[in-house]
């Protein structure tokens, strides 16, 4: 006799439990939901879960030092032109001055 929903739900909780599965939830941006499918595309994956699971497997596999550029946060680097930095020293000067005025 095939099993109803509440037995299947039971034995699939009892199976989780047993392998000591825990659900790991977070919101992305579209732009990283887009990479994601990038890669499930890439590589012919077709459930999110599972391509997770192999980027975690696979950057924890290549160690501290390999693993360290995929988990590196992009970084922007900023260089004011002259004329802005400038106008940022000379507020800066300004305010400063007013700061100097106020302690007197």
């Amino acid at each position: 006799m095939a099993k109803n929903q509440r037995e299947r739900d039971l034995a699939l909780a009892e199976r989780r439990q047993k392998a000591a599965e825990t659900e790991l939830r977070h919101r992305v941006r579209p732009g990283i939901k887009a990479r994601l499918a990038d890669l499930m595309a890439w590589h012919g994956i077709e459930e999110q879960a599972e391509a997770i699971q192999l980027l975690i497997i696979n950057a924890h596999a290549a160690g501290p030092i390999g693993s360290a550029p995929m988990l590196a946060i992009p970084r922007h680097e900023f260089t004011p032109s002259e004329n802005v930095a400038r106008q940022l020293y000379a507020q800066g000067e300004r305010e400063a001055g007013r700061l100097d005025q106020q302690d007197h």
